[in-house]
């Protein structure tokens, strides 16, 4: 007496079908002992193929018990019924139902895969089952390069991997020729004699005849079930489903993931390149979005760069003091209290790094017969550090210059490129006329920002008590530049300098311009800028997102069979969740380095435009994209990628 291996009692299952139901199995009573092969034989439509998906565990009974190995399948949840088929049952399909992406050894080797075998161990273990089949030679082939006996060979092999005691054979010759079917049935009858369970779904009587159990149903009900002398001797099939019992070892917690892992990586990438120009154009929102928001942040760091080099040609950390309350002030012309000595007093000031006065009127200068209108500039030896202009060549007049009144001039590249045009006469000793005053050039400065690009006037620098005494006849002063030493904070200076002021006037008739203020104003409003057109990068990032989630489900639509196939043969519902999560991942990815890639291919080609102006990327900002491109593929593939996984594996493998 054997024992009892499958056990159904009063097993029901039930079908929607418009506003009621239709009863396909009705309260079956059954059992199948270890070491049978049973043919189960009806007509079409008679519930057959909906018993064979319950004994699998791919489908579910509506009411009854079904008990394996003493186990109530009712009770599992999905994950154990995967742990089931993986590790007890063997399925051989009509249709084969093979991964054609995968050749016929990467197939046979699948649910090893999900078993957790080591990769060696499951390779030399899928080869030898396909030599033992005479499939040696064609390993290496996809199921669209075998003949159909060649496709069911490699089935069977697959359900023998994992040393399954149950082997389900749902119609194994219905769609082969009468001597490849007949080689099939040889198989399954070696693999009974050498103590499988042998379950054959088949509506042929002659198929039937081969198993020593006929079990007949009709309309959802056992209506016969007979013995029958058709045994098989043990020949290479037992051999075979011997050496199949030896379980492989499996590899440990780690490595077994980390195979399921890779098998789901290949996968996705197998999937990527037969759709190429699907991938490609999901993949094409992701690039824009990502390309965007580092273009944007490197337009923005650019720009801040370029405006702080702009207001350090004014003057860094500077203050300048003007008579009045403000520049619209109409009464500051006639306001003379700002004087020379304010400036020698702000120049004891411990907060004080220099002091320049400043006096400034506009002149007609003069070399030979060329002449221009130019600024003249009335300055102190220090001025040239507190503004920070660059000496291009001859030198800067000293203090010594600027009490002794020297008509000693210094001049702007423009005005050098107006009165020497040719470039071959150094300026440097020659007298040039400001007005009715002579001059003579002892320097060429750079060209003085004015903030925002380079100044196309001419300016002139003369000592400040030249320009009082010689040109306006005047000791007021426009204004006091004074640098702030960089130890002090330049709010905390401004509001020394205010009291300061104040007490030697008696009254607060000046204002103050803080570079530093319109520093921080600038670069506030650069960043804002660039939030916003970040804001728009990050929408279209989301757009791309969506577009990955879309074609994902699409993807998962239209591969539902291999889905089925994959829980048939053991995946669990993490692995179909991992597999197309990791998909959606790589395409954004992928989509992501090529966005950065697009970026960076910008800002060249913007520099090869000769713009002064360059884009600066920044190293976070890329690892910043990066890692979105990553989050928008977990984010928006999760929803696909999780339908995949709880897809019913019964109504899967009926869609493929």
């Amino acid at each position: 007496m054997r024992d009892a291996l499958i056990t159904l009692r009063k097993l029901r299952r039930e079908f929607p079908s418009g506003e009621g139901t239709i009863t396909v199995l009705k309260d079956l009573d059954l059992t199948i002992e270890a070491g049978e092969m049973v043919a189960i034989m009806g007509p079409s439509g008679s519930g057959k193929s909906t018993l064979m998906n319950i004994l699998g565990c791919l489908d579910r009974p509506s009411a009854g018990s079904y008990r394996v190995s003493g186990r109530e399948t009712a009770a599992l949840d999905a994950d154990e019924l995967a742990e089931l088929r993986r590790e007890h049952f063997g399925f051989i399909f009509q249709h084969y139902h093979l991964l054609p992406e995968l050749t016929a050894l990467g197939n046979v080797e699948v649910p090893a895969i999900y078993a957790g075998q080591t990769a060696d161990l499951r390779r030399r273990r899928a080869a030898d089952l396909l030599n033992r089949l005479g499939m040696a030679e064609r390993t290496g082939h996809p199921p669209g390069k075998l003949s159909g006996g060649q496709q069911q060979r490699v089935s069977i092999a697959r359900a023998l991997m994992n040393g399954a005691e149950i082997i389900l054979a749902d119609e194994p010759t219905g769609a082969l020729d009468q001597q490849t079917g007949e080689e099939v049935l040889r198989l399954l009858g070696e693999l009974h004699a050498a103590g499988k369970t042998v379950i054959i779904v088949t509506h042929d009587a002659s198929v039937a005849a081969r198993a020593e159990r006929v079990i007949e149903i009709s309309d959802g009900l056992i209506v016969a079930d007979r013995r029958s002398d058709g045994v098989a001797t043990a020949t290479d099939g037992a051999a075979l489903a011997a050496d199949s019992a030896t379980a492989a070892k499996n590899a440990g917690r780690w490595q077994a993931l980390r195979g399921r892992f890779q098998e789901a990586f290949l996968m996705a990438l197998r999937s990527m390149q037969a759709h190429r120009l699907r991938t490609f154009l999901t993949m094409l929102g992701i690039i824009i979005g990502i390309a965007s928001v580092v273009c944007v942040v490197a337009l923005g760091e650019g720009s801040r760069r370029q405006v702080l080099s702009n207001i350090s040609q004014l003057g860094t950390n500077t203050l300048e003091i003007f008579p009045g309350r403000n520049f619209g002030d109409v009464r500051s012309g006639k306001i003379t209290t700002l004087v020379v000595a304010d400036a020698a007093a702000l120049a004891r000031e411990d907060y004080a790094a220099a002091v320049t006065p400043t006096v400034t009127t506009s002149s007609t200068i003069r070399y030979g017969a060329t002449e221009s209108n130019a600024q003249v500039n009335g300055v102190s030896e220090a001025y040239f550090t507190v503004k920070g202009l660059g000496l291009v060549e001859g030198s800067f007049f000293d203090a010594a210059g600027v009490r002794a009144r020297a008509q000693d001039i210094v001049i702007d590249e423009n005005t050098r490129n107006t009165l020497f045009p040719d470039g071959t006469q150094s300026p440097i000793g020659e007298v040039v006329l400001i007005g009715r005053v002579p001059c003579r050039v002892v320097g060429v400065v750079q060209i003085r920002q004015g903030g925002f690009g380079a100044s196309s006037s001419l300016a002139v620098y003369l000592p400040y008590t030249t320009v009082q005494a010689r040109i306006l006849g005047d000791t007021a002063l426009r204004s006091i530049t004074l640098k702030v030493s960089d130890t002090v904070a330049t709010e905390v200076a401004e509001q020394a300098v205010t009291d300061l002021l104040t007490a030697r006037h008696g009254t607060k008739d000046f204002f103050i311009l803080n570079t530093d203020d319109i520093r921080a104003t600038i670069t506030s409003t650069t960043e804002t800028m660039t939030l916003l057109i970040a804001a728009i990068a990050v929408i279209s990032l989301i757009v791309g997102g969506i577009g990955v989630m879309n074609i994902m489900l699409v993807s998962v639509s239209e591969r539902v069979g291999e889905i089925g196939v994959r829980m048939a043969v053991g995946a669990r519902q993490s692995d179909i969740l991992q597999q197309f999560l990791i998909e959606a991942v790589l395409v954004c990815l992928i989509g992501g380095v090529l966005g950065i890639a697009t970026a960076l291919g910008f800002g060249v080609a913007f520099s090869a435009l000769g713009s002064s102006f360059s884009l600066v990327y920044s190293t976070s900002s890329i690892v910043a994209a990066v890692v979105c491109a990553t989050l928008i593929g977990v984010a928006f593939g999760y929803l696909p990628a999780r339908n995949a996984s709880r897809l019913d594996p019964v109504a899967a493998l009926s869609r493929d």
